[in-house]
């Protein structure tokens, strides 16, 4: 398992992960909203088409009954009524003249038309030669097929939602299956750059170490200078690629450490880069600041917060190193990051300038051991003005 999946999907894959089910759940609530409306109003003229057979096959035993009535005195006493439904009679006007009904606000438009809980069959009553009459056939809704066309669309919605789930969850690996070849393809190209990293920085290391205990021309000891400046360098890469792929793998310590005195060591191992770029170094640290922590982690974040500085600096700048109880701040005042990238720049591989070298790991190794021991960080920065960068825990 590569060093990217060991640690989760990153932050990126989330990114479009998220942007993608987002856009599928809206189509398919949008799908799903259809088809119900849909099946609502099928299941509803069923209904209504039900009714109306029943009410004209009603209506053809009912109309010769209204024209004896018609013929005769036209006595509102006498109106016959149905035995399976409630009846009306209206004018031409579309006024009632007699009836039992319900609801009598009718809506001629419609021949026949469900209304508030009431189900109307309007008969012209001229083709049966009985005057611009209207015959109105009433009977309330129970709202039996509403409950069985709910019930039914919950059942079918939901087997094709989970139809439409599936779909989504092979349509996302589909998605991500380039990125994660990608991704894959990248830590194992890290890995085996680490290995073979290894053997020459720890040769070229010791042989400085012997090269500064010998007396050499000044010449070359400012050319040994740069040698042992780019070996350190590669040598923080190094480890940080080490971390990286290996940090589950790497026995933990926790023990009360001496931030203090370790602060003052990495700030020692960095003194070429930093006199390099002849930066200015102001320096406020307490004494005796003590953290349960794994000395390995303590050095990584101490190393990129320092790296960074350094590498993100402008030639004669300035670098600020405030550790007090329970707060370490390192400030400097270089290129600083575009407020659109603040948010991203603990993420794998992001970098806030492109032009300046590494693999934009070093904050993300950060973050991940933040994350690990609860620490907090907080991040200012501005575009050409310079960066804040603060880790605090308890103390």
């Amino acid at each position: 398992m590569s060093a990217t999946n060991a640690s989760g999907i990153n932050s990126a894959k989330y990114r479009t992960l998220k942007r993608f089910l987002a856009l599928y759940g809206v189509l398919v609530i949008v799908i799903l909203a259809l088809l119900g409306t849909l099946y609502y109003q099928y299941a509803k003229t069923q209904m209504i088409s039900s009714h109306r057979l029943a009410m004209q096959l009603e209506s053809e035993s009912y109309v010769p009954l209204l024209k004896k009535w018609l013929e005769r005195d036209r006595d509102l006493a006498t109106f016959p009524k149905d035995l399976a439904y409630a009846t009306a009679l209206y004018g031409y006007d579309q006024k009632i003249l007699v009836g039992n009904l319900k609801n009598d606000s009718l809506d001629f438009k419609e021949n026949i038309a469900l209304q508030d809980g009431y189900v109307h069959l309007i008969v012209p009553l001229a083709p049966y030669g009985l005057g611009e009459f209207y015959l109105v056939f009433e009977t309330p809704d129970d709202r039996l097929w509403q409950t069985q066309a709910i019930e039914k669309a919950f059942i079918l919605g939901s087997l094709l939602f989970a139809f439409l789930l599936l779909v989504g969850f092979i349509l996302a690996r589909l998605l991500l299956r380039p990125m994660n070849e990608a991704i894959t393809l990248l830590d194992d190209f890290i890995k085996d750059t680490t290995h073979e990293l290894n053997t020459p920085i720890s040769a070229i290391l010791t042989n400085l170490e012997a090269l500064n205990g010998s007396v050499v021309p000044p010449a070359m000891q400012t050319k040994l200078k740069r040698i042992e400046i780019a070996s350190r360098t590669i040598s923080t890469l190094y480890d940080d690629l080490t971390y990286l792929i290996l940090n589950h793998d790497l026995a933990v310590i926790n023990k009360p450490l001496n931030v203090s005195e370790l602060l003052q060591e990495r700030l020692e191992y960095f003194r070429h880069r930093i006199e390099q770029k002849k930066i200015d170094l102001e320096l406020c640290i307490a004494p005796q600041v003590i953290f349960t922590c794994d000395r390995t982690k303590m050095i990584r974040i101490i190393d990129n917060l320092l790296s960074n500085a350094i590498k993100y600096n402008r030639m004669d700048g300035t670098i600020t190193v405030r550790l007090e109880e329970g707060i370490l701040c390192i400030q400097d005042n270089g290129i600083g990051i575009p407020s659109s990238m603040i948010k991203q720049v603990f993420e794998r591989y992001t970098r806030a300038d492109k032009s300046v070298g590494g693999f934009g790991i070093g904050l993300h190794i950060v973050a991940m051991i933040a994350k690990e021991y609860n620490l907090k960080i907080t991040i200012e920065s501005e575009e050409k003005k310079g960066t804040k960068i603060c880790v605090g825990w308890k103390a």
